[in-house]
């Protein structure tokens, strides 16, 4: 009798529509080759998202120029920063463990949460289909993107949107909004760099605060990532006390030859070595975890710029990643987007 009952109750747990919250950031080569690379640029670089102008002249430049010539270069780049104990990037091996960390915390909600990247692997489509496939009903999807673009959250949305379509029974889904100026995200922030700054063996005369760029087309389009990297920044010399002098605002990760958000960061740090600045650090605010722009462009690529232009010291701000107040912001998201839910 009470073998015939246990079994009722897993049919019914396994019948009982649960709730999913999957994780996703930009994407990532799965090797760190050529071949790796020219299969995530191609798919990167395909969406009409990222590149708005991608007629058939682009197609042109990106099959028989981009992809012939930047996946070997870009790999010597992922190179130096590989996880090689995993065989993948940092940039999956951090999300994985914010994923994992998300779960634990939030493991009396009995909610699933899973991770995905938007380009490359695991595709968001394999991601939704797991957790359907779980019994999860209801979806909340988190693009861990703090300032709103239509190059990186509203692609997310495309992209899940495009994996629904297929299915007869869809779950229900919600979107995060973006955390710019929420107070727990401006707070991690500036908990981040005071921390970082309490390491050093030297006193910054400037910290740049670097996000990634985007062409300054899109922003007269109407995009307002701009704005809301201004507001990220205003927010937090605020709360850090802090002028546009001592915390600046750059740009960084142009591509192609049009006119970017500007000021660039590389050229920022050029110049301020060559005014004389001796000591700066660099923090990067738009990004929720430590990837190929962080760790080789700005920690590695932008301190040699600086050093060569007569700088000496210079040190990199990690992003929030998985530590425990990037997590803290996560999940105070996560949780009030899930109100009703749970």
């Amino acid at each position: 009798m009470m073998d015939a009952l246990s079994n009722r109750n897993v049919e019914m747990d396994a019948r009982t529509p649960k709730v999913g919250v999957l994780l996703v950031n930009l994407g990532t080569p799965d090797t760190a080759d050529a071949k790796g690379v020219r299969i995530y640029l191609r798919e990167f670089l395909s969406d009409p998202r990222v590149i708005e102008n991608n007629g058939l002249i682009w197609q042109i430049i990106l099959n028989g120029i981009v992809l012939q010539i930047r996946p070997a270069r870009k790999a010597k780049d992922y190179l130096k920063i590989w996880n090689t104990e995993k065989n993948e990037s940092p940039l999956k091996t951090i999300t994985r463990a914010q994923a994992e960390k998300l779960a634990a915390s939030i493991a009396e909600k009995n909610v699933i949460v899973d991770w995905g990247m938007r380009y490359g692997n695991p595709s968001l489509k394999s991601r939704i289909d797991v957790l359907t496939a779980q019994g999860c009903d209801r979806i909340l999807v988190v693009p861990l993107y703090p300032q709103y673009s239509a190059s990186t959250s509203a692609t997310v949305i495309d992209k899940v949107a495009s994996a629904l379509k297929d299915m007869r029974a869809q779950p229900t889904v919600r979107f995060t909004p973006p955390y710019y100026d929420e107070p727990s995200y401006i707070d991690a922030l500036a908990a981040s760099i005071e921390r970082h700054l309490a390491t050093l063996s030297f006193k910054p005369e400037a910290i740049i605060a670097s996000f990634h760029g985007m062409p300054q087309s899109y922003i007269d389009k109407g995009d307002p990532y701009q704005v809301q990297c201004v507001a990220t920044i205003d927010a937090l010399r605020k709360r850090m006390g802090r002028d546009e002098n001592s915390l600046m605002l750059t740009f960084q990760s142009r591509f192609g030859y049009q006119k970017w958000l500007q000021p660039y960061t590389d050229q920022t740090i050029e110049r301020l070595a060559k005014d004389g600045v001796k000591k700066i650090t660099v923090a990067t605010p738009g990004f929720s975890a430590d990837c190929l722009e962080t760790l080789e462009e700005i920690a590695g690529e932008n301190a040699e710029i600086f050093h060569h232009a007569g700088g000496e010291d210079f040190s990199f701000v990690p992003c929030l990643n998985d530590s425990d107040e990037g997590m803290d912001v996560i999940r105070q998201l996560v949780l009030r987007e899930l109100q009703g839910w749970i």
